[in-house]
């Protein structure tokens, strides 16, 4: 059968309105109590203060907690001594004001973590954008199709197939525990910029 192909992509812009990053605490000792106790401790109270933030429960999530032993290695025979442990967690933490994602950030290194990144900024509700920009790039498909067909004289009878691919980057941002204390400066200035979610469609006619 006679077919034409036509594409079209379409681009939304918009500003996040949620913030991700996880905090992560490092805790060694000479023994696992020891350090469980400063691990909990200093991660209880990130979660005391981000909650003063207004963060809520269902925004805060523990992404990775793992107790290891440490080594040191000797030159005498290569002997392996065993001389503590390192206790490591992670909270993942949703921040739907982006106005105190800074101060956030500060008060949980503050508060203990020594590991704050992956943050990121995204849409809560990113799938109403993505049909909005589905819609406009399949309504620019058609009106290429048809400019197409009486160009070429020819007549459209039906789409016999659809396709879509999109592209929805994230803007990252990573700070260290040491620019989060505000050393060389105070709260960490962030900047949230905006989204661009970008849908691209490829409709085939069928034609005569």
């Amino acid at each position: 059968e006679n077919v034409i192909t036509v594409s079209a992509t379409s681009e939304v812009y918009a500003k996040p309105d949620l913030a991700l990053t996880t905090l992560s605490v490092l805790s060694e000792a000479k023994t696992v109590g020891e350090a469980m106790q400063d691990n909990t401790t200093k991660m209880n109270k990130i979660i005391a203060f981000v909650k003063s933030q207004g963060v809520e429960d269902k925004d805060l999530k523990t992404t990775n907690f793992n107790i290891s032993p440490r080594y040191e290695w000797y030159d005498d025979g290569g002997r392996r001594v065993l001389v503590g442990y390192t206790v490591s967690q992670s909270l993942q933490v949703k921040m739907r004001d982006l106005t105190k994602v800074g101060d956030i950030i500060q008060g949980a290194t503050g508060a203990g973590a020594n590991d704050v990144g992956n943050l990121q900024f995204t849409i809560d509700n990113e799938d109403a954008l993505k049909d909005e920009a589905r819609n406009k790039a399949i309504e620019e498909a058609k009106i290429k199709a048809k400019t197409l067909a009486e160009e070429l004289d020819i007549r459209l009878v039906k789409i016999i197939s659809f396709s879509e691919s999109g592209d929805f980057p994230v803007p990252y941002y990573a700070v260290s525990a040491k620019e989060a204390l505000g050393v060389g400066g105070g709260t960490p200035d962030i900047q949230t910029g905006e989204n661009k979610i970008s849908v691209t469609v490829t409709l085939t006619y069928q034609i005569k």
